[in-house]
């Protein structure tokens, strides 16, 4: 019976099905499985539940998702050339993996996947950041997510106040999760080779948020401190409306300082009182 260790080389699959990578759709394919091995790991014990894998392309990922014993995985892929190489995973998968053509940002996980589902994935670079901020409005859903960014987005995502990466991807992850890279991975590992190098980003949702806040308002106010990141918060908040003033002084907030400078926890009280003050 052939299985998962029979299938051929990710590169024998490339050019069989004629998978060259495609920029408009941000495609930089992982072919080292050991790689793709240690990824799907990293994400914790899969056996119990779903996984979600956007844009797996030929399917080295895929191959180590259910390698690490994924109960079921849900591959969703915009490109139909790689379908054609995901069916030959799917057909030695013991049934564990659905394929889906479509755009993930379209798919709405939380409802297409059992409670407790994980999300593992090298993501497609113009799509990953969208992709986040849709997944943390629906966290209560997930388990983890284990996702592969460019690592300059990465280190976004992990920043702490002060840091210069830090501003509204911090603040809204760290709002809701514990964040922390937890692999590197060089440009010369994918083909082709992107200009810069990735990383591997988990994210474990906090059993509640760090802080009370409202999150549409949450990221509004963020937003808006970031948007103008350079000037005093008594400027940059004037886009919220209202008596900046006023806002920065019931949450106890110097109105000279910068957003750089707001913890997660300051940033909630802000959203607390822009809620208040309707």
């Amino acid at each position: 019976m052939t299985g998962l260790q029979d299938l051929p080389p990710l590169r024998d699959v490339i050019r069989t099905h004629g998978l060259e990578t495609r920029k408009s759709l941000g495609q930089h394919f992982l072919l080292d499985l050991n790689l793709t091995g240690r990824i799907a790991r990293e994400a914790g014990d899969l056996t119990g539940c779903d996984v979600l894998e956007v844009g797996p392309g030929p399917g080295g990922l895929t191959r180590g998702l259910l390698a690490a014993g994924a109960r079921r995985v849900v591959a969703v892929e915009k490109d139909r050339r790689c379908l054609a190489a995901l069916e030959e995973i799917r057909a030695v998968s013991d049934g564990r993996l659905e394929i889906i053509e479509g755009d993930a940002l379209g798919f709405d996980a939380a409802s297409e996947l059992a409670p407790g589902a994980r999300v593992v994935s090298n993501l497609p670079y113009n799509v990953g950041t969208p992709l986040l901020f849709g997944w943390l409005e629906r966290l209560e859903h997930f388990a983890g997510l284990t996702l592969m960014f460019q690592r300059e987005v990465a280190e976004r995502i992990v920043a702490r106040p002060g840091d210069k990466a830090y501003g509204r991807l911090a603040v809204m992850c760290g709002w809701a999760a514990d964040c922390h890279i937890v692999m590197d991975l060089p440009a010369r590992a994918f083909t082709p080779p992107p200009k810069v190098a990735s990383a591997v980003v988990n994210l474990v949702p906090l059993s509640k948020p760090r802080a009370e806040a409202d999150m549409a308002t949450l990221s509004r106010v963020v937003a808006a401190a970031f948007n103008q990141r350079r000037k005093m918060l008594r400027q940059s908040l004037k886009a919220l409306g209202g008596d900046t003033g006023a806002l920065l002084d019931s949450a106890d907030i110097d109105p000279t300082r910068r957003a750089e400078t707001l913890s997660i926890e300051e940033f909630a009280a802000l959203a607390r009182n822009v809620q208040v003050a309707g």
